[in-house]
């Protein structure tokens, strides 16, 4: 994460931009008491999205639980993926 102010980001666009987009850097731009912006890449920006989807409701959140505990126990199933 890094974390810069307003008036340095503007000095600093590109290189800021390259870092959040290059090196999957959160981007926190202070702009003052209690007040800023978070910039973060569309890539991360895509899974924290799918991420809210699949615990967007009880079903799917129970679902996923299951799917951990079973593989943590051992009791999952490897399979191999056809090409095509």
């Amino acid at each position: 994460m890094i974390t810069t102010t307003l008036s340095d980001f503007r000095k600093e666009i590109k290189r800021y931009l390259d870092s959040v987009t290059e090196n999957f850097e959160t981007l926190i731009i202070n702009r003052g008491k209690d007040s800023g912006v978070v910039i973060m890449s569309l890539n991360e920006y895509n899974s924290l999205r799918a991420t809210q989807h699949e615990l967007s409701s009880r079903r799917n959140e129970q679902r996923l639980d299951a799917a951990i505990e079973k593989y943590r126990n051992g009791n999952s199933v490897q399979k191999d993926l056809i090409e095509p």
